[in-house]
Parts: structure tokens; sequence; C-alpha cells
């Protein structure tokens, strides 16, 4: 999958723009982590990715075709899309809510193949206890993992995160984060995750993109090469130390404060 984004500017009506010159590629497989304050457009653009919201100026190419030319159900083909929270507004229960996901690829009904690749990805997030509870009967944390699991059975070959570890336990972070680096490392998934938690980050990114005000990326690169204090106090207005692994991955200690936008 290569995903190729190009000056990209994107608003909705006021006097600023979210998004301002956007110049990205991804091109191959690996666990890609988008960090940033809150307000600088990291949702937004991974919604003009899937096309959620329009690209009205710039061009979002994905395997050299413009975005604009595909349809919403083709793109869902090629991208799965695992939104922040969850609605609890329904009362389906977890087995079918994650069988919505297959919808891209079923055909006038649900096969023995969805119900298998459903159940697996029900192991993988270890809810296979909550299948047939509602899904508006779980907890913020449960219906993360519902979610998730909802996106992996599409079965695309790009998948895009928007805080997938929010509402989760430090253990379900980590598991969480692992699974889909293993899973970019054993499928050839490229994985595309907005992130807050900037060790996890640090730790397991192959590659980080660093969004700031107003609406631009940064940086991207290697948390290595990407992460730093300096890095950190000019996009979040943070002092902090810095420590490296025996992998040469950054740690960061934060300090206090020196401003709130």
């Amino acid at each position: 999958m290569h995903v190729e984004v190009k000056n990209l500017n994107f608003g909705f009506g006021g006097p600023k723009n979210v998004l301002n010159d956007i110049n990205l590629e991804i091109d191959k497989p690996g666990l890609y982590c988008i960090i940033g304050p809150n307000g600088v457009g990291k949702s937004t653009l991974v919604r003009c990715l899937n096309k959620i919201y329009k690209v009205p100026a710039g061009t979002v190419f994905v395997n050299g075709t413009d975005i604009n030319d595909i349809s919403i159900k083709d793109n869902a083909k090629n991208m799965s899309y695992v939104p922040v929270g969850g609605d609890d507004t329904f009362a389906l229960t977890v087995i079918d809510t994650i069988l919505v996901g297959r919808h891209t690829q079923q055909k006038w009904k649900t096969s023995r193949e969805d119900m298998e690749i459903t159940f697996k990805a029900l192991k993988l997030m270890g809810i296979e206890d909550l299948g047939m509870k509602r899904y508006n009967e779980l907890s913020a944390g449960q219906h993360q993992k519902v979610a998730i699991a909802r996106g992996l059975v599409q079965e695309t070959e790009f998948i895009i995160l928007d805080e997938p570890t929010a509402n989760l336990d430090v253990r379900y972070q980590v598991y969480v984060t692992e699974l889909l680096k293993e899973l970019s490392k054993q499928t050839g998934l490229t994985v595309l995750m907005i992130s807050h938690d900037l060790n996890i980050t640090a730790h397991y990114a192959d590659e980080v993109i660093v969004m700031a005000h107003p609406g631009v990326i940064l940086a991207k690169g290697k948390p290595e090469d990407v992460i730093s204090e300096d890095m950190i106090k000019e996009v979040y207005g943070v002092d902090c130390e810095m420590i490296h692994d025996s992998a040469g991955k950054p740690h960061i200690i934060l300090g206090s404060a020196l401003r709130i936008d």
C-alpha cells in the first residue's frame, strides 16, 4: 500500500485552515505514529485519508490513484478506520458489531469465513467472553477493544487508528501496540495510529510523524531521530529529560509545563 499526500490544505470555513501544506508519504509496511498536541489536526488528517472529509485543496493518492476518484466503499477495501471512542447507543451484540467491519468483503450474507475471521479478532483482542454481550452494556475500554477488532476484520493492507489505546489500562495499551506492531511485521500491514503516549510511541513506532501548530508536519522519521528534548519543548511546551535504552530508543521523563496555549 502506497499513500502519498501532496500540498493538502483543509479547513472548516473559518479564517484559518486546520491543515496547512501537508506533504506525507507512506510507502512500506510498518507502525507509523502521529504525535502532537491537541488541536493540530491529527484526526482531521486521517479523516482526509479515508474520505470522511473531502479533500478540497491538494491531493491524496492511494496506490497512485487520486482518492477523489475512488468510491468510499472501494477505499474501505484499501483502508480500515478505527475512530477514537465509541457510540454505545446501539444494542447489537459484540459479534454483530464486529461483523459490521466485514461489509466491504461480504457477498449476500454472512459466511463461515466471515465468522472465523470475527472469532479470530475476538481472540486477538482477548474479548472472546464478550461475544454475546450487548455493545451498549460495555465499558469504555471494552468499546475500544471491540472497535479495534472491527477494524482488523476488514482485512485491509492499511489500517488507521485514532488513539487506539484511549480508555485502556497500561497493560492493554502495551498489548494493543505490540499486537499492531507484530501484525505489521507478520502480515505486511501498514498501521497509522494517532498516539498521545510519547514513550509507547518511542518504543514501538517504526516511524514517527510530528504535527504542530498551525496544522503542519514538523518532522517524520525514526523515533531516535525525531523525538528529542528540543522537539518536545517546541511542540508541547514542556521541559523534559531524555535517556535511551539499550536499543537506542528514547525514553522521556517529563518536567514542568512551560506554557498553556
